[in-house]
């Protein structure tokens, strides 16, 4: 049985031949108008006419239909559903139907649901791998595809079980390139064992390398409750677990399936199932491994129920009530529940705060106008106004989680990240607006400054998260987000980003570059005051008299005070403190996560702080310019 590629015809076209070419490494098809090429040396195949993934597949009664390295066959063809074109390929002794279908959603299921009419499981299961083997990219992407090809497999692992005729207490291993299964009949003299559990062998996927194959005990209690000719056990083995991975995992051990016949053998077991990996952990990295299971019933996720993990060096023991594939993970080390209830009071009072006093900075600019206002302002109402979406939204991600319809939760969470890249833009406007007030003194003046300005702030947000939604059909970035407790395996669910890859290559990389830019202006600001300190204590120096020497110290510390609050508001204002993200990326730092919960979610509160001092320095600083105005006298004006 060859496989072979072949580029979809025109449709209710004939052809009269389909020549075919072996070589080393490449099997070329080629029909009327077309040419397709498998390649040996990578996974996949591709027609190369257009460049995309398709399948095409063979069936024939032997495996001997085709002889020799090139040669033509006469065919015709016909279209029939989902996108699907079958050659029929005449020959001497019987006819060989092909199919073939380019590699989509549309087109593979079906041909998966296909294999279901197949009796040989074996068989089944070979033509299932190669469907997936053919379309990578589909299978990689496609979580639907993933669901289906897991389904069947464990579906023909059953048939496997059920066709297997074996003695008592024998056992055999069939290997089938990709995976391994090995089927045991247990017999009832392991019941007379003293232990509570028995061994069982996972079947060697790669040759001569047992590091990697996983030690197993089944418990002997529940293997009694199973009658004498259902008492059949599968262990199966993968040479990768590509289609495991649904949302990013990083498994770090082989993936290995326990089955047994019936589903409801081997649930609920006490004492548990116990598997022995052995998995280096990566130095340096503080994340944690932890045993999981595949839940193939609700949700296609790796969990954590039901599963304990004692790690010891390069040996991981995973003990679980139940059968499923388990794997070793690298987990992120989670926070603890206690620390984690502490934190969301503190963000919730403190988002409650800074909420409050954001919509006081937006009240207070609003009775100002009357007052001439200057840019900057206007620029630190625009940051509040930031904030207050941000605080707004963070107080709604737990309850969107929880609502229907889910484009609620989407909507929350599009919102929230609107507002925080809103909040880092208006940052680095704080940052660049000093830069141009204090250190580019000279020719700052810019027509519509403000507006531009505006349209920054607002604008290139907007179309981040714009283009992350137009995608949504592509790839779903906004939705529910479950965070895990690292004592209790409970989680909490909140509107966010579901992708980490977006959200770390985005947000983090986004806010790296403001972070950067702020500090630098933020070290000039503080190196220019300093200097006008150092200047402005000299000339009190050159200027204070011998009995004025004593109030010398006071106003030295008053000043120093005066500076330091000065560098504390600008840090708030440029948003300085979300730079403690950095201090805790990679593990879990309790003191630096406190630390970034008060003063961020407080951030509001010291904006609103400084909004009024400013205020408060501009009506100062009008009052002195009328009070100026009045008494001054004019220069033309002659005294008698």
């Amino acid at each position: 049985m060859i496989p072979v590629l072949v580029l979809l015809l025109l449709h209710q076209s004939r052809a009269d031949q389909v020549c075919i070419s072996i070589s080393e490494y490449n099997l070329n098809v080629m029909v009327p108008y077309e040419n397709m090429t498998e390649k040996r040396n990578v996974e996949g195949v591709v027609c190369e006419n257009d460049e995309e993934e398709c399948f095409f597949h063979c069936v024939a009664t032997n495996d001997t239909w085709f002889l020799g390295s090139s040669g033509c066959l006469n065919c015709s063809v016909t279209n029939g559903n989902h996108n699907i074109t079958v050659y029929t390929i005449y020959r001497n002794v019987s006819d060989t139907n092909c199919y073939h279908a380019h590699c989509r959603e549309d087109s593979i299921l079906p041909l998966i649901h296909r294999l279901k009419e197949i009796d040989d499981a074996q068989t089944e299961l070979k033509e299932l791998l190669y469907i997936k083997n053919s379309c990578p990219d589909l299978f990689r992407t496609n979580l639907d595809m993933k669901k289906a090809y897991v389904i069947l497999e464990k579906q023909v692992i059953h048939k496997i079980m059920n066709m297997t005729e074996l003695e008592i207490g024998s056992s055999n291993t069939y290997n089938l390139k990709y995976l391994s299964v090995n089927v045991s009949k247990i017999s009832d003299k392991v019941f007379n064992v003293s232990e509570d559990t028995i061994p069982m062998e996972a079947p060697q996927i790669w040759p001569n390398n047992n590091s990697f194959i996983p030690e197993v005990w089944i418990p002997v209690n529940a293997l009694k409750n199973i009658p004498q000719e259902e008492r059949a056990v599968a262990l199966v083995s993968y040479k990768n677990h590509s289609q495991f991975q649904f949302d990013m995992e990083d498994i770090r051990s082989m993936v290995l399936r326990i089955e047994a016949l019936g589903e409801s053998h081997l649930q609920n077991l006490n004492p548990p199932i116990k598997m022995t990996f052995r998995v280096v952990k990566p130095e340096g990295n503080d994340s944690q491994l932890q045993c999981r299971y595949l839940d193939e019933d609700d949700d296609f996720a790796w969990k954590p129920d039901g599963c304990e993990t004692e790690v010891d060096r390069d040996q991981v023991t995973c003990k679980c009530s139940h059968a499923t594939p388990f794997a070793v993970l690298l987990i992120k080390t989670p926070i603890d529940e206690a620390h984690w209830k502490i934190l969301s009071y503190i963000s919730y009072i403190g988002c409650g705060i800074s909420l409050f006093f954001s919509a006081s900075s937006l009240v207070v600019y609003v009775f100002n106008r009357s007052h001439k206002m200057d840019t900057s302002m206007s620029i630190h109402v625009s940051l509040s106004g930031s904030l207050f979406l941000l605080n707004s939204t963070f107080l709604l991600t737990e309850w969107g989680a929880t609502v229907e319809p889910d484009w609620v939760c989407d909507f929350i969470a599009a919102l929230m990240h609107y507002s925080l890249l809103c909040c880092f833009t208006w940052m680095a406007i704080e940052a660049l607006h000093l830069y141009l007030l204090l250190i580019k003194v000279f020719n700052t003046y810019y027509k519509r400054y403000l507006l531009k300005l505006s349209l920054v702030g607002w604008g290139i947000p907007a179309i981040i998260v714009s283009i992350s939604l137009c995608v949504k059909n592509v790839k779903q970035f906004y939705g529910v987000t479950e965070l895990t407790m690292s004592d209790t395996n409970e989680t909490n669910s909140i509107c966010w980003i579901t992708d980490d890859t977006y959200f770390y290559s985005l947000n983090l990389v986004y806010f790296t570059l403001i972070f950067i830019f702020n500090s630098g202006i933020l070290m000039a600001v503080a190196s220019s005051i300093c200097k006008m300190k150092k200047m402005l204590t000299t000339n009190s120096k050159l200027q204070a008299s011998a009995s004025r020497k004593s109030k010398e110290v006071p106003q030295r510390f008053s000043m120093s005070c005066q500076s330091g609050l000065t560098l504390l508001g600008l840090t708030c204002l440029m948003g300085t403190t979300w730079g403690l993200a950095f201090l805790g990326s990679g593990y879990v730092n309790y003191t630096v996560l406190y630390l970034f919960c008060i003063l961020n979610s407080l951030q509001g509160f010291f904006i609103f702080v400084w909004i009024c001092l400013s205020a408060k320095k501009q009506r100062r600083k009008e009052m002195e310019q009328k009070v100026s105005s009045i008494t001054a006298v004019p220069s033309d004006t002659k005294m008698d």
